[in-house]
Order: structure tokens, then sequence, then C-alpha cells
């Protein structure tokens, strides 16, 4: 069966790394293009190592390559606002777009939670990493009982976030904090993002807090980690760091701040995500669950465009 041929445009660490797992690891995609602005980008210099077609004059170059029209997926590794021109361009060519930015202009994909529901649309919009690694969490409670109000902090090594995520921390927060409440099914979502200096640098560590009613801990204990096992599936190094926490809410405790809904108890699930080093190094996990997220659906957008 002939594979599907894509495009990544972005020639960083998320564009190449994405790049590596197509090459390595994709029985059903033809990586036949990296997009790049740079032409001494060290993403577009492996891409021609490795056979790979390349052009360092953006979206507009990828358009004009011999083989794009045989291209029938495009990866987004770039900005927000680089996304919104780079899918402006592309929308006369009917190719389906996959966004690793935060610009959010197709539906919201979270792979374990919601993948099968956007299979058709043209633009899917993978989040934010610590939305890939947040969401399933709260769906997993959600699943079981009413989530009034979700709170995630993804603390990731400072060295991980590249001038692409500093410079989109806004569209971060506000982009994983609706994908919270559309994706995962909290009433309300907040999202915080900590980028941490330490030295040697930091795995990424990624803390859920929900606050719920009364519910059956053991059947939202055994759906959480049956979701961390969905996902672990296509991110090896996601995992539960402790086991999942459940504290009764005092009486005295102002969460009607957070919520108008009655709740009785608070769910805590600490994660954590280390990368595959295919390209970037382990510590980097926010950028691996990107891509190894954004690999899932396209491989699955693929199966689904065959006769």
């Amino acid at each position: 069966m002939a594979r599907t041929k894509v495009a990544v445009i972005g020639s960083g660490n998320i564009g190449t790394d994405l790049m590596i797992k197509i090459l390595r690891l994709s029985p059903t995609l033809e990586m036949a293009a990296m997009v790049g602005i740079d032409p001494s980008s060290d993403g577009l210099a492996r891409a021609r190592r490795l056979g790979v077609t390349t052009t360092a004059n953006g979206v507009e170059g990828l358009i004009g390559l011999p083989g794009f029209g045989e291209i029938g997926i495009v990866f987004d590794a770039t900005s927000a606002g680089a996304h919104r021109a780079n899918a402006a361009a592309l929308q006369p060519y009917g190719k389906q777009l996959v966004d690793l930015t935060p610009a959010a202009l197709g539906p919201y994909v979270v792979p374990a939670v919601n993948l099968d529901a956007h299979l058709a649309a043209g633009d899917v919009n993978m989040v934010t990493c610590g939305g890939q690694a947040t969401i399933p969490i709260v769906a997993a409670i959600a699943a079981v009982t009413p989530v009034a109000y979700a709170e995630i902090v993804a603390s990731i090594a400072s060295k991980s976030a590249g001038p692409g995520t500093r410079a989109n921390i806004d569209e971060f927060t506000k982009t994983t904090a609706a994908a919270i409440e559309q994706v995962g099914g909290a009433g309300r979502g907040k999202a915080i993002i900590v980028l941490n200096p330490a030295d040697p640098p930091m795995i990424m560590r990624d803390t859920v807090h929900c606050l719920i009613g009364d519910a059956d801990t053991d059947a939202i204990r055994a759906s959480i980690e049956a979701m961390v096992a969905d996902v672990a599936e296509y991110v090896p190094g996601y995992r539960l760091k402790q086991a999942v926490q459940f504290r009764k809410i005092g009486p005295d405790e102002p969460v009607h701040t957070l919520t108008p809904q009655p709740v009785t108890t608070q769910v805590t699930v600490l994660l954590e995500v280390e990368g595959a080093a295919h390209y970037l190094p382990a510590y980097a996990g926010n950028l691996d669950i990107m891509t190894s997220a954004a690999l899932r659906v396209a491989e699955r957008l693929a199966e689904g465009a065959r006769p």
C-alpha cells in the first residue's frame, strides 16, 4: 500500500524531531518535504542529508515544489501567527493541515480523547504540549463524574522552550484553558506554564487539579490509569509520577471563586513526560509529546483518506 506523502513546515526543533519520527517510525507516512526560512538551519541540513526535498522559501517554496500536488498532509510547526498565513496560502489546494501551534484555527484534537470525531477536518489543532499531557486526565475524570473546575500546571525545562514557545505564552494559556473545557469536559479550565531554569534540565512535569462532587474514587482512579496507558501507546515516556490523590474540600475553603457549582473533592494527578530523544534531548518531553501526538493524528488522517 502506498504511503501518504507529507510535508513539515518549520525546520526548528519541533519540525526536525517530527521529520525524524516520520522517517523512523511511520509505516503509513512518507516524508516528502521539509520547509523552512533559514537556509542554514540544522533542520534543513539534516533533511538534505536524509534525502528529503527541502526549501528555504517558506510556504510559497513548498507550493512551488514539483511534487507538491502529491502531498496529502502538511504539518505546521512554526508559530501561531505564521500558521494563520500558511493556512490561508494552502487553503486553495485542499491539503489536510496538522497544526502544532496554538493558532487553533481548526478543532482541538487530543488523540486519546477525540481524534475519531475530527478525521474529516481540513485543519486540526494539536492544542499545546501541556494540553496534550493533561487534557486526557481531565477527560478521564469527566468520564466518571462531572468536573466543575480543572487547573493544569505544565513545568518544562527552560532549555526546551525555544523562541516559538516563548513568543506564544499567552496563546498557550488561552488555547490550553479553552481545550480543557471543550475537549476535557471541564466546566471551567485554567492553564499555567512554568519555565524551569534548573541545570541539569528537568523532565517535563504536569500537575492536574480537578474539583468534583462526591464520586466513586476507585472508578476515577481506574479511568485515569486506563487513559495513561492509552496515551503511553504513542508517547512511551508518559507516566504517572505518583498515585492519584483525593482530598476532601473543607467548608471554609473559598472554592466558590473558582466555580459556582457545589464541589466536595479535589483530585490531583501528577504526571511526568520523558522524551524519546529521537532528535531532542530526553528532558524535552514537552516537545516530544507534541510531535508524537501529531504523528498519531496524521497516521489516522491518512488511514481515513484511503478508499
